[in-house]
């Protein structure tokens, strides 16, 4: 298929795909919903089949999706985590050892166990919160769960050394860049809004009957 903003010059695509950083959850949202983008995660069961979760993409993937889908009219599958890091609805174990593994229904935070076990491995540093949900996703993602010790290990580098660049994060970057003012959330919703204007202007495809 064709590009959906290639009515745009060039430098207009550019700016609008990059711009696309400043929506907001409801917004980019908004825009998949009506354009059938997926943005849940699904996972794959013992029969092979694929079963949608409450969990959601994280918004950069959920961002290049859309910027594939405007640069080339195509949609990129859903996320979906393979069987092998998969273990929801079987409990994990009551004593955790650095070998065992990180699947994806194992992670809760209300877990103490968990949480103490991480902490040992990190020497009492680890802590619930965006890094250790990023890294996460990050692995699983890729098709690894990865050991406790692996994760602990990734958590601290994490930590130590930054995530690195989250454009995606529009308010993060324009603070990095020092252009993040007092009038900053004025600035992102002209910019939205803008945005969102070019983006109503793209037809909903069919849907077939």
């Amino acid at each position: 298929m064709p590009s959906l903003i290639g009515h745009l010059r060039p430098t207009e695509q550019q700016a609008l795909l990059d711009d696309l950083n400043y929506l907001n959850m409801s917004e980019f949202r908004g825009f998949c919903d009506r354009h059938d983008i997926p943005y849940t995660i699904w996972i794959e069961t013992a029969s092979g089949e694929h079963k949608r979760t409450r969990d959601t993409d994280r918004k950069a993937i959920v961002l290049d999706r859309i910027r594939n889908y405007l640069k080339t009219g195509n949609i990129a599958p859903a996320t979906s985590f393979a069987y092998r890091i998969v273990r929801v609805g079987v409990d994990p174990p009551a004593v955790f050892q650095p070998g065992h593994r990180l699947y994806y229904g194992w992670y809760n935070k209300k877990n103490q166990a968990l949480m103490e076990f991480l902490k040992s491995l990190t020497g009492d540093q680890f802590r619930d919160g965006a890094v250790a949900r990023l890294l996460m996703r990050d692995f699983w993602t890729a098709g690894h769960a990865p050991t406790l010790r692996q994760f602990a290990t990734a958590w601290q580098k994490a930590q130590q050394q930054g995530l690195g660049e989250h454009p995606e994060c529009a308010w993060l970057t324009d603070r990095a860049h020092k252009t993040a003012g007092k009038d900053w959330k004025a600035k992102r919703v002209q910019i939205a809004s803008r945005v969102l204007a070019i983006l109503d202007e793209i037809p909903i495809p069919r849907k077939a009957n």
